[in-house]
């Protein structure tokens, strides 16, 4: 790539990172903004192609699909969904309800995949009686608990299923529980760890407050458009961003690697996994990269697909996501760096 390129590109991420922040209308258009990135991207590297033109309408269909009809379902039947997330909440609590129906989603989101355990999530915290600020630290720690759990197996999230394809000749072959015997040490106790943070909330609103009203069918169907939208904007972002990860990131030693995937806070996690993952790593290769994809992602709107449901149902602007996820993330990302390092010079 000539200089100019590399220039280009790179004023064109540090947009997608500060820009949000800084510009208010940036933050009310974030899915707007990204797509207009994307393609300022893709044109830069000369990558047009109808293939990837038919990638980028066909991927988000199968996720603006399920915002819409699980979003339909869920109103249809919320009266029932509510008397049931009241049952548990009257029997152990609000906090206690909080803990378990976050780490149950974060171990079933590798079942159930990711984006079906964020539409729950965002059912559930509709229902219960929280103030704003409650409202978006559960959703973010939920989201870092779902992005945690999908990844053991290939059901759960694109990066996983890539990872599994990548890595299933010689010499790892892996199988559909390849990830489960590799991460679960690591991702056991990230879920759980969310989850009990899920349940610190500080501000609970009187018993008297009036449960979120359920969404129109309109609000059902704008929030599917919004998503596709996001997805398509990501799609292009993606693709127009991987020649400089492969001549950037890719060439770093292992520990700078680790911390350099914190990129996937805005770029798709899947995309840099596809560009980074080769048969020839060690299992503690594929653990850093792995653990610093999973973990970055939860830091920002856009790095991950829970986050854009949750973020769209609930009108969380990047300042708002921000301010919950980066400092727990951050913390959570050293403790782990810290714990790969060392557990290596133990065996």
């Amino acid at each position: 790539m000539s200089t100019l390129v590399i220039i280009i590109l790179t004023v064109v991420i540090l947009l997608a990172l500060f820009l949000p922040f800084l510009v208010h209308a940036v933050e009310q258009q974030l899915e707007t903004f990204l797509f207009v990135l994307g393609l300022i991207a893709v044109t830069t590297i000369g990558a047009w192609s109808w293939h990837l033109v038919g990638d980028a309408l066909m991927e988000p269909v199968k996720i603006s699909l399920a915002v819409l009809i699980i979003g339909l379902l869920f109103r249809k039947f919320r009266k029932v969904i509510t008397n049931f997330i009241e049952h548990v909440e009257i029997k152990i609590g609000l906090k206690g309800t909080i803990v378990l129906f976050v780490a149950t989603l974060g171990f079933l989101s590798s079942v159930i995949t990711a984006i079906i355990a964020a539409l729950i999530l965002c059912e559930i915290a509709s229902t219960l009686r929280l103030t704003r600020r409650d409202t978006v630290h559960v959703i973010v720690m939920g989201c870092f608990a779902i992005g945690f759990g999908a990844i053991l197996t290939p059901i759960g999230e694109p990066l996983s299923t890539i990872v599994i394809s990548k890595l299933s000749g010689e010499p790892h072959h892996a199988t559909f529980f390849y990830l489960l015997d590799l991460l679960w040490y690591l991702i056991i106790p990230g879920v759980i760890f969310f989850a009990y943070m899920a349940g610190r909330t500080k501000d609970v609103q009187n018993k008297n407050q009036h449960h979120v009203e359920a969404d129109s069918a309109k609000d059902i169907v704008i929030r599917a458009a919004k998503v596709y939208l996001f997805i398509m904007a990501l799609v292009f972002f993606g693709h127009g961003l991987t020649p400089l990860a492969e001549i950037s990131i890719m060439k770093l030693p292992l520990a700078a690697l680790y911390w350099a995937n914190s990129i996937s806070a805005i770029l798709d996690n899947a995309t840099l996994a596809a560009a980074e993952i080769v048969p020839s790593m060690t299992n503690t290769q594929i653990e850093f990269l792995l653990m610093g994809l999973v973990i970055s992602g939860g830091f920002l709107i856009p790095g991950n697909i829970p986050n854009i449901i949750c973020a769209s149902k609930f009108k969380i602007k990047s300042k708002e996501w921000a301010k919950q996820a980066l400092p727990i993330g951050v913390a959570i990302m050293l403790l782990y760096f810290i714990v790969l390092e060392v557990l290596p010079s133990v065996n």
